[in-house]
């Protein structure tokens, strides 16, 4: 059996996380004249603290119950704002509940907001104002439904060609209450021909929630639930819903979208037989095997799977001035020209951009292949900030399905955690690479990685466990990939001092690892288990002294409700024993300590 190459597809997920940082608008949040009136339950604040244990409709009734308790006034409030700008907040009341929609309308588009909830809210955000993304609190629910956040909205006709059953996440990537949630969307808004009849529906092309893929090419025939108008059009607002619940929106970017009309004409090709191994021995190549004319790049032209080398020139026309983002996947290498000058070369996925005013210009394509063991495939796209990907190569030469090892996934079976040891490249970069980890994947979708040299936690997930194609497909580089909402914790030491790994002992009835370990030949050992969609982890120390690290990050705040906010509320930390906690300054970075004692310290992250 041929063994393919990994990760060898530049999809639209690929080129959408690309040009993020290209071509977007800020909306702005220093006021509101982005958007049309409303009756007052939208604002503009500096600063959002959501309590996670107060459900937001919930919050009278239980302040009510703690002041007959406690005989004196609840503080605790599910949402509190302090004055300024820059997020955009919801808090609705009887009289104060209006949708809000923005001045301006849009066709195809890509989104970028962050969107924080209370406990138990309930919102949405409408493309066109008529097709609903769902903003809702699904903190911990296992099975999402078209209802929980990311879920695309039913609507409520009866007839069967006017009802729409809406469409859940592929998973639940949601985050727990009053943390921040990012959210991103690539919408194709609906088309229509002269005389205004549909004809292509409207589709989310990618939506990712908290960097999790959470739709894929999903179409959307019919309006959802609540729509602003009872029609379908090429161009409509963004609405976000304000009758429901409080929602919390900061760092809302958006990029208008077009299709490309750009073209690749003038095709003529040469192709050479043979072993090359360089750019320069395919340019020095004078005796092609065959020559001819394409209306797309193809390798298929080689009439072969392997040692061979294709030249193509062509001329690119293009009609609006621009930067351009060439994308290239192949099986192979390949050389990418445009006006005399290399945009982008390399193995297998790469790309380059190029600023190319209206006009036409000479582009030349190398592709060789002298690999057996990888098949051979030519792909090559081009797009703009604000231009959707436009093929120019054929289908036939790059399918969907060449990307294309059936990924080796790692789950729990039955009701014991799954540990597997491997590499893992923290927050994805291969240069922080922890060597010595192993992962835990608990049979309810929380899963951890501890780095056993350093006796800590690195990251925490929740979704599916590994994907271990990396570690163990052809030769492999050790590495696997968590999958799911993922959130990386810190590299280094939670105990200061020489560490000795004495490896890690196995609970026989809950299955989770106990791991053990020397600070200075003093024993330390180490529990960390799940829990109520939290992990858990208990320290025990034998003869150790000092201080004890939490956690680590660019801000550490505590919270009213005893909970520890990291980062930017990117997660939490509960502490569950008695220690007394100090929030530090030290080598450029806010950590949260406890002194060692002769107690286990026990804490919990939630995220």
């Amino acid at each position: 059996m041929k063994k393919l190459c990994i990760g060898i597809l530049v999809s639209l997920v690929s080129h959408f996380l690309l040009a993020q940082s290209n071509g977007y608008t800020q909306l702005k949040l220093t006021d509101l004249s982005d958007f049309q009136s409303q009756s007052g339950n939208w604002q503009n604040v500096g600063e959002v603290t959501i309590d996670p244990y107060v459900d937001i409709h919930q919050e009278n009734v239980e302040s009510t119950q703690k002041r007959r308790k406690k005989n004196q006034p609840a503080s605790r409030q599910a949402v509190m704002v302090e004055s300024g700008s820059g997020i955009l907040v919801n808090l609705p009341s009887e009289d104060k509940k209006s949708n809000l929609l923005t001045s301006w309308e849009h066709g195809d588009i890509e989104l970028d907001l962050e969107v924080m909830l209370p406990k138990g809210s309930n919102s949405g955000l409408y493309l066109q104002g008529r097709y609903e993304i769902q903003l809702f609190d699904s903190y911990g629910v296992r099975s999402p439904k078209y209802s929980d956040i990311g879920g695309i909205y039913r609507n409520w006709e009866s007839a069967p060609d006017k009802s729409y059953m809406g469409k859940a996440p592929l998973t639940n990537a949601a985050k727990a209450p009053g943390l921040w949630q990012r959210l991103q969307v690539s919408f194709r808004a609906p088309r229509f021909d002269e005389s205004g009849d549909k004809i292509e529906n409207a589709r989310i092309v990618k939506a990712i929630l908290n960097g999790v893929t959470i739709h894929d090419n999903v179409e959307i025939p019919l309006l959802t639930g609540g729509p602003v108008q009872n029609n379908e059009v090429a161009m409509g607002p963004i609405m976000i819903q304000g009758d429901h619940g409080a929602v919390a929106i900061r760092n809302f970017k958006y990029k208008l979208m077009h299709d490309l009309d750009t073209e690749l004409s003038d095709i003529t090709y040469e192709v050479f037989h043979g072993t090359f191994e360089t750019f320069s021995e395919v340019l020095a190549a004078d005796n092609p095997v065959t020559t001819g004319q394409q209306s797309e790049l193809t390798w298929e032209i080689a009439n072969r799977e392997n040692d061979f080398a294709i030249r193509y020139k062509g001329t690119l026309q293009i009609t609006e001035d621009a930067d351009y983002i060439f994308s290239a996947s192949v099986g192979g290498q390949a050389l990418l020209k445009v006006a005399g000058e290399e945009v982008a070369s390399g193995w297998r996925n790469f790309s380059g951009t190029k600023n190319l005013q209206a006009g036409e210009y000479p582009i030349e394509f190398m592709y060789f292949k002298t690999r057996s063991w990888m098949d051979p495939f030519l792909g090559l796209t081009i797009s703009s900030p604000t231009g959707h990907e436009k093929a120019l190569s054929a289908f036939s030469s790059h399918p969907s399905s060449v990307s294309a090892v059936a990924p080796i996934l790692i789950r729990p079976q039955g009701s014991q955690p799954r540990l597997l040891r491997a590499f893992l490249d923290f927050e994805g970069d291969r240069d922080r690479r922890i060597t010595h980890s192993i992962g835990v994947g608990s049979p309810t979708g929380v899963n951890y990685v501890y780095d056993l040299q350093q006796g800590n936690l690195a990251c925490v997930w929740k979704g599916d466990f590994v994907n271990a194609t990396p570690m163990w497909n052809d030769r492999g580089d050790g590495s696997f990939r968590p999958l799911g909402m993922i959130q990386y914790l810190y590299l280094g030491q939670s105990i200061a001092g020489e560490i000795r790994s004495k490896g890690y002992t196995v609970d026989s009835e809950t299955g989770f690892p106990t791991f053990n370990y020397e600070v200075n030949g003093q024993q330390v050992s180490d529990q960390v288990s799940e829990s109520d969609s939290k992990v858990i982890r208990e320290v025990s120390l034998t003869g150790v002294s000092g201080r004890f690290e939490v956690t680590e990050s660019s801000a550490i705040e505590r919270m009213e409700n005893g909970l520890y906010a990291v980062g930017d509320k990117e997660y939490y930390i509960e502490l569950m024993s008695g220690q007394s906690p100090e929030i530090i300054q030290e080598d450029g970075v806010t950590k949260l300590v406890l002194p060692i004692d002769s107690n286990p310290i026990k804490y919990a992250i939630i995220w």
